[in-house]
């Protein structure tokens, strides 16, 4: 029966017609992700009915929430990565360590951020604003989100163990439930629906580790029941060095990769500080934009353990199809973002419970920085290519070029001028920045491994 299954496993990642898997194992992440997506949005939609200051404290939230997700995400596709490759090559009681591995140090990430969030809520939001409401809303927010915060780490490792077995559908259920039991808890809990107290800012965070633990739960159950070629225990269990760091070799640039854009949102929010509503403009777009990358992140989580299993079983051609596809895809969906973003921007913003002043400034803020669109859906998924065939430090050094290098650099200097709207064009720029360097790098990692996927294992033309 063990055999079956492996077989089974085989033809699913090894054999299947690569449009076709590549279809099946990245649209339940996308349809999840969109629902993830639908629940930024709709819980940014609640809170600026508390208050523009509410709207922007949460906005103002965003890098250490981002950062969150950069260590657990980061984590998790070094894991995924590795796992994969390692299934590929049939080494299953290696594969296992990995999991257990891997599930220890995300716990151990969990810890590090609640001490984040119990010491450096206040600091942190008094370097970006002076508005003492906007710091105390922030204040609360965060230190729920951070402390209460170890849903988000144990649902991200348990999606991803699932995800590298190609049983993305149980992946999508979680992230599904975890979403929309937040969706439901927003308006109860902020607004004290159905005998439940009023907490305002604080319900908001409370919805948001709710839906997340939820996910968690619901992710560990699929995985030790429906999970059969992983088998965690932690009888006996002792962290091995040898295996987190090849887990950190993939995870680490990822992680990087993904830090370097809250570093940019704490950056973009300090320049734009001068500008009044701008800052919350600016995390108004963020929830927007996520509408339209989360179906290309679902993309990018189908697809690696696609290209990372074909390069573990020497399988050139799938590994070169599977990308052709994925950045076919992930071009549509950009381009479909673009067009939403230019033709209805006020309508967008208006979502938002949006005052004048937001809507001056949020509709050329909108149309001038989704050009970047153009270039990003090719740009994430040549990032992606490089972590599944474990060279994540080139996507690494793409991200800190095109954020740190370029973005923030231009914007300041556009700030200069005193005009907000010059400040949006810093987005396109550094995107055509990007575009170079993953052109480049791609083009590098064709030569050096690609090329010669198969030739060291089965002979050239296997």
């Amino acid at each position: 029966m063990a055999e079956e299954r492996e077989i089974q496993q085989e033809n699913k990642m090894g054999v299947m017609p690569v449009n076709r898997l590549l279809i099946s194992m990245s649209l339940p992440m996308m349809i999840s992700m969109l629902v993830q997506a639908l629940y930024n949005i709709v819980d940014s939609i609640f809170v600026s009915k508390i208050n523009e200051y509410a709207l922007r404290a949460v906005s103002l939230a965003f890098p250490i929430q981002s950062l969150i997700i950069a260590v657990a995400v980061g984590t998790a596709v070094g894991i995924n990565a590795f796992l994969s490759k390692t299934l590929g090559e049939k080494e299953y009681e290696k594969a296992n360590m990995i999991a257990a591995n891997g599930i220890f140090i995300e716990l151990i990430s969990y810890i590090a951020f609640a001490l984040i969030g119990i010491f450096a809520g206040r600091p942190f939001f008094a370097s970006q604003t002076s508005i003492p409401e906007v710091r105390d809303y922030g204040i609360t927010y965060l230190t729920i989100c951070c402390v209460a915060g170890i849903g988000i780490f144990m649902q991200t490792v348990f999606e991803r163990l699932l995800q590298s077995t190609g049983r993305t559908f149980y992946a999508m259920i979680t992230q599904g439930a975890g979403a929309i039991i937040n969706l439901i808890l927003d308006p109860v809990l902020i607004f004290g629906l159905f005998g439940f107290p009023k907490m305002g800012v604080a319900g908001a965070a409370a919805a948001t580790v709710i839906g997340q633990i939820t996910a968690a739960c619901l992710a560990v159950f699929f995985n030790l029941r429906m999970n059969k070629e992983l088998h965690i225990s932690f009888q006996g269990f002792k962290p091995n060095g040898k295996l987190i760091l090849q887990i950190y070799k993939v995870g680490i640039p990822s992680i990087i990769m993904q830090a370097i854009g809250s570093v940019m949102t704490y950056g973009m929010n300090l320049i734009l500080e001068a500008f009044g509503a701008a800052q919350t403009v600016f995390g108004v777009y963020f929830k927007l934009q996520s509408f339209i990358f989360m179906p290309v992140f679902g993309l990018n989580n189908g697809m690696v353990p696609i290209i990372a299993y074909n390069y573990g079983a020497g399988n050139r051609e799938r590994v070169v199809k599977t990308m052709k596809f994925s950045i076919m895809y992930a071009v549509g969906i950009m381009l479909v973002g673009l067009a939403l973003m230019e033709m209805i921007p006020a309508q967008l913003i208006g979502l938002f419970n949006a005052t004048p002043e937001l809507l001056e400034i949020g509709v050329p803020a909108l149309r001038t920085i989704c050009l970047s669109f153009c270039f990003a859906g090719y740009c994430i998924v040549v990032g992606s290519v490089f972590q599944a065939l474990g060279n994540g430090v080139y996507s690494m050094l793409v991200s800190f070029a095109r954020q740190l290098c370029v973005l923030l650099p231009v914007a300041y200097l556009f700030s200069l001028s005193g005009n907000v709207n010059l400040i949006w064009w810093s987005f396109p720029i550094a995107e055509l920045a990007s575009v170079g360097m993953s052109t480049y790098f791609l083009v590098r990692i064709n030569r050096r491994i690609i090329c010669h996927i198969g030739n060291e294992r089965f002979g050239e033309g296997q």
